[in-house]
């Protein structure tokens, strides 16, 4: 890595160009910092804040699960340009001191929880480092810097934004040289948060705590309902959620409630499609953590999804009504 010998923080300094910083960026990281407990660096995007870890760390190799395709899509441009490798989350023998494990937990789409005190201890074996994306399981559900990891990712889009009208991300960090070396970085990326986004993530956090208690309890709550009467629908084949995980890791991490996405498999590709069409309050739509309930037949912006997968994201709306839409669509599906 290489180290920034400068004091200077343009993420706190007195704001000379937006680019640097400006209040808003200022105080959305202020915020966010308390929030998930460290030193906390906005950017303009969830693939910006993945792209900046990326340069700060400037790993050798990468470990990476399936997760956001996003962040798969980075590293292929890496790759291709500067020979970075890329391998997968089982393939650890394969790194070397100074590369990194970037796990994302709950994963997108199925939102399972991966062991990050398993991840971390096998990175410090090698002196690797761990970068976990915690976007599907924020605070107060599930809290990475209690099993010790270098940093925490938030596409900051989703949840933190809650409203589906703003681009945001954020790195975080409980190095205090991490952060000064991260913002002066952020210079030279041109990828702070813009004066707007800045604003309406603001607006957004008041609420925060509020709406993702909500969307957690909520989705907990159709899964167990649907889990608990399969025999009623015979097009649904899987249900995929870490409450139904069974491992004992997945309760020591996810100390404030299970992610508010889950997803179903249907029988056929068809039925997959037409589902969404019979909902009411669930709308098409990809993307995740806004207010409204979301429902995503998930080929169709991720060509590695399996074609018979539903990514549902749960918005604030009665949770009653919510059940008994989706059970009126299976129904008819």
């Amino acid at each position: 890595m290489c180290e920034h010998t400068e004091e200077f923080d343009p993420s706190t300094d007195t704001p000379i160009y937006s680019r640097l910083s400006h209040p808003n960026s200022t105080r959305v990281e202020a915020i966010l910092s308390k929030i998930i407990g460290g030193e906390c660096i906005v950017y303009n995007s969830g693939l910006s804040a993945f792209f900046a870890a990326i340069m700060y760390f400037n790993p050798k190799t990468v470990a990476i699960g399936d997760g956001y395709h996003g962040c798969h899509g980075i590293l292929e441009l890496l790759k291709r340009n500067y020979n970075i490798k890329v391998v997968n989350l089982n393939q650890l023998d394969q790194l070397s001191k100074g590369d990194l494990i970037h796990i994302e937990t709950p994963e997108n789409p199925y939102s399972i929880v991966h062991d990050i005190s398993f991840y971390v201890s096998k990175a410090k074996e090698i002196g690797a480092f761990t970068l976990v994306d915690a976007t599907f399981a924020p605070p107060p559900l599930s809290n990475p810097f209690d099993f010790n990891v270098d940093m925490i990712m938030h596409s900051a889009t989703k949840y933190f934004g809650g409203h589906s009208d703003l681009l945001a991300g954020c790195l975080v960090t409980q190095n205090h040289k991490v952060k000064v070396q991260l913002a002066n970085d952020r210079i030279y990326l041109g990828t702070n948060i813009a004066n707007l986004e800045g604003y309406l993530l603001l607006r957004s956090l008041r609420t925060y705590e509020l709406r993702i208690n909500q969307q957690s309890k909520s989705a907990t709550k159709i899964v167990e309902y649907l889990n608990n009467n399969k025999n009623l629908y015979p097009e649904l084949t899987k249900i995929h959620h870490s409450s139904l995980q069974t491992d004992d890791f997945v309760k020591k991490q996810m100390i404030g409630g299970d992610s508010p996405v889950f997803s179903i498999e249907l029988s056929t590709p068809e039925k997959a499609k037409y589902l969404p069409s019979k909902l009411k309050y669930f709308q098409h739509a990809t993307s995740l953590g806004g207010v409204e309930s979301l429902i995503e037949w998930r080929a169709m912006t991720d060509s590695s999804a399996p074609k018979t997968l539903l990514r549902v994201s749960c918005g604030v709306e009665n949770v009653e009504d919510l059940i008994a839409d989706l059970d009126s669509a299976l129904k008819q599906a």
